[in-house]
């Protein structure tokens, strides 16, 4: 998908029929850029034979100053100078930071002005100040969050006091954004496998709805060319039709003059500027804001992202302030503060929700199929109990309360990708490995080897080299 310099002396046309067959693109989809960007296009195409940039979000859960360039709308976003091989990093694999499309982190802006009404202010090129939000608790819903990239940002946005909901209709691709939201470690996000439908039944509930709507994909045509060939006009007609039917499936459920945030990996306007036009006209609301993302002006992939306030009335569903079944003694709480988290037990799992959205947690349940809810403790095995990883890699941890054993890398690539490892020196029993201080998991430590409890699922299936790459931190 290389076109090198192809036009240097070449007329404007021939350029662009040679450009059409040397990266494979649909002579339409140049024609509609052309539109698009009369001015820019030559550009856009020029950026799409540049290598894709690397950036990504740190989570908090070390202290990182790095020296690497800010992405200017994200107070923790950096781009990397190269792509280093992430699943060789311990770091990656515990939730340190997450690999994300620069683009994308452009919602930390729409949410504080728009959600939170705060005022961002930058000092310098690597330095933002933010001042607080009016409000501190909302519910929230992340529609189409697989694999996790915006759900996860949004949950550092919102922080401890809010809920969020992070759904995903496709099974496979569900537990895929349950393992990326336990690798982040906020209880307060819990993973969802329904239909947009069936949130459009909890009648004005949610005060901000994320939907980063499944679109025809033309902003990843410069790094997935599965995207080109599936791509045609068609095909575009097709996917704002379904946009259509989803935001119009879900819109009930948000309140009214509550926040719309649509986003799209394409730059056709059938998808974007057309379709928020029939949200504020057919479903009732305000547009607040759109912005593109492209190749040449933006160091990202294509995005479109629009953010939309609600005027249409909405039901509202009633929170019943009532405790749901299931409760078990607070005095097993020793791992997490007991004062914003609640114990329950279902079948053999002892799990955690937030105090705070207890009997929310009650009226859910009657409404989605959960994959992920709340926070893991201990799964009950016979007379005892093993600790749960979602507890491993959680930020509500108390580490006092656990026994840890530090590893090196070698050994903690070797425990990722599910091996026996050996720790003489540590204390029997189950054990919190970390590395560089951050928790990886658990194991149970018998004395000349370890039982292995990290998830099958999760495991690094690459063979680890003699030699390593060098870490991102």
């Amino acid at each position: 998908m290389k076109c090198k310099a192809l036009n240097k002396q070449l007329n404007d046309s021939t350029f662009f029929i040679i450009f059409a067959v040397v990266m494979e693109l649909p002579v339409a989809f140049i024609e509609q850029i052309k539109a698009l960007l009369p001015n820019e296009h030559e550009a856009f195409f020029k950026a799409m034979d540049e290598p894709s940039p690397v950036s990504v979000r740190l989570n908090n859960k070390v202290a990182i100053t790095p020296t690497y360039p800010q992405v200017p709308h994200c107070q923790t976003g950096y781009y990397l100078p190269n792509r280093p091989v992430f699943t060789l990093d311990p770091w990656f694999h515990a939730g340190v930071y997450y690999v994300q499309e620069a683009g994308s982190m452009y919602l930390e802006q729409v949410v504080r002005k728009y959600l939170f009404g705060s005022e961002i202010i930058i000092d310098s090129p690597n330095h933002q100040i933010t001042k607080s939000p009016k409000r501190s608790e909302f519910r929230a819903l992340d529609l189409c969050a697989a694999p996790g990239g915006k759900s996860t940002h949004l949950a550092s946005l919102l922080g401890d006091d809010s809920l969020l909901i992070s759904n995903e209709v496709m099974p496979q691709r569900a537990h895929i954004l349950a393992e990326n939201a336990t690798k982040w470690g906020y209880g307060n996000m819990a993973v969802t496998n329904n239909r947009p439908a069936d949130f459009g039944k909890l009648a004005g509930y949610f005060d901000l709805i994320l939907t980063d709507v499944p679109c025809s994909g033309e902003g990843m045509f410069r790094k997935d060319e599965k995207a080109i060939e599936d791509w045609s006009p068609a095909y575009v007609l097709e996917c704002a039709e379904r946009q259509r039917s989803i935001l119009t499936d879900v819109w009930p459920a948000l309140k009214q003059d509550g926040l719309l945030i649509y986003s799209t990996c394409t730059f056709n306007k059938a998808e974007n500027e057309d379709n928020i036009a029939w949200i504020a006209q057919e479903l009732g609301a305000d547009i607040l804001e759109s912005r593109h993302f492209y190749f040449h002006t933006d160091q990202s992939e294509g995005l479109f992202m629009a953010a939309l306030r609600k005027t249409a009335p909405a039901g509202s569903t009633r929170i019943k302030d009532v405790k749901s079944k299931g409760s078990i003694s607070q005095n097993k709480n020793i791992l997490i503060d007991p004062e914003h988290w609640c114990l329950k037990e279902d079948k053999d799992l002892i799990y955690a929700l937030p105090k705070a959205f207890e009997a929310d947690f009650t009226l859910l349940d009657k409404q989605l199929r959960w994959v992920k809810k709340g926070m893991g403790i201990a799964t009950i095995k016979g007379k005892n109990s093993q600790p749960h990883i979602d507890l491993a890699l959680s930020r509500h941890l108390n580490p006092s309360a656990t026994t840890s054993a530090e590893i090196d890398r070698i050994t903690a690539l070797h425990y990722l990708k599910g091996e026996s490892i050996s720790l003489p020196d540590a204390p029997t029993g189950y054990l919190l490995l970390t590395h560089r201080g951050v928790p990886l998991g658990w194991c149970k430590n018998i004395g000349n080897r370890c039982n292995n409890l990290y998830p099958d699922a999760w495991r690094i299936r690459m063979n680890i080299p003699d030699t390593l790459c060098t870490l991102p931190f």
